[in-house]
C-alpha cells in the first residue's frame, strides 16, 4: 500500500474533536484544583472570619485580581494546548489585571502617611505568602499538564507557563480565604510573586512533560 493511500485511509476514520473539549477539561481540573487547595488550606492554616471578610472591599479586590489572573492563565492554556492558535487574548487579560491593581496600589500609597507605607508593602506575611500560594497550586499544575499532554501543544514551555498561571491564580484565590492582608500593594507584590513561582514551575515542567 502506498503512503498516500495509507494516510487517506487513516484520515477517513478520523473524527473532529468536540468543540469545547479542551476548555471543559481544563475547567474541571481548575475546579478540582480549588477543591484540593481548600482541602489543604483548612487543616493547615484555617479560614479567616468570612463574615467579616465578605463585607470588606479589600477581600473582593484580592479575589477579583487573582480570579482575573486565573482566567488569563486558563485562556493561555486552552489556546496553547492546540497548535497554530493565538495566545494573545489570555496574555492581555493577565496584563490588564496587573495594570488595574497596580493603579489601585499607587493611588493607595500616594494618599497614605509615610509611616504606614512599609506595613502596606510588607504586611505581616510577606515572607510566607508566595510560597504558600505556590504550594497550594502544585497539585493542580500536575493535573492541568496531564490534561494538556493529551492534546497537541507545540510550544511546551509557553503552554506550561499558561498552566502555571491558571492554577496559580486559582490557588491564590483560595489562599485569600485565609489571608487577612488588606493592602493593594501587598497583593500586587506578594500574591503576584506566588503566582509567578507557579508560572515558572509550569514553564519548566511543561518543557519536559508537554514535549512530543
Amino acid at each position: 500500500m502506498k503512503t498516500d493511500d495509507l494516510i487517506a485511509m487513516m484520515a477517513s476514520d478520523a473524527k473532529p474533536a468536540a468543540r469545547f473539549s479542551i476548555p471543559r477539561r481544563l475547567a474541571l481540573v481548575g475546579a478540582a484544583t480549588a477543591l484540593v487547595a481548600l482541602a489543604i488550606l483548612v487543616p493547615w492554616l484555617g479560614l479567616r472570619d468570612m463574615g467579616e471578610a465578605v463585607g470588606a472591599a479589600s477581600y473582593w479586590m484580592k479575589t477579583m485580581y487573582t480570579a482575573v489572573l486565573a482566567v488569563g492563565g486558563f485562556l493561555l492554556a486552552e489556546r496553547l494546548a492546540r497548535p497554530g492558535v493565538s495566545s494573545r487574548r489570555g496574555l492581555m487579560v493577565a496584563i490588564a489585571g496587573i495594570a488595574a491593581l497596580g493603579a489601585i496600589a499607587i493611588a493607595q500609597l500616594a494618599t497614605m502617611p509615610a509611616e504606614q507605607v512599609s506595613a502596606a508593602l510588607l504586611g505581616s506575611t510577606w515572607d510566607e505568602c508566595p510560597w504558600r500560594i505556590s504550594l497550594l497550586a502544585l497539585p493542580g499544575l500536575l493535573g492541568v499538564l496531564l490534561v494538556m499532554r493529551k492534546f497537541a501543544p507545540t510550544r511546551p514551555a509557553l503552554a506550561g507557563a499558561g498552566a502555571g498561571l491558571f492554577v496559580g491564580g486559582v490557588a491564590a484565590t483560595v489562599y485569600g480565604l485565609h489571608c487577612g492582608e488588606t493592602s493593594a500593594a501587598f497583593t500586587l507584590i506578594w500574591y503576584t510573586a506566588g503566582i509567578a513561582i507557579s508560572t515558572i514551575a509550569g514553564t519548566l515542567a511543561g518543557w519536559r512533560i508537554l514535549r512530543w
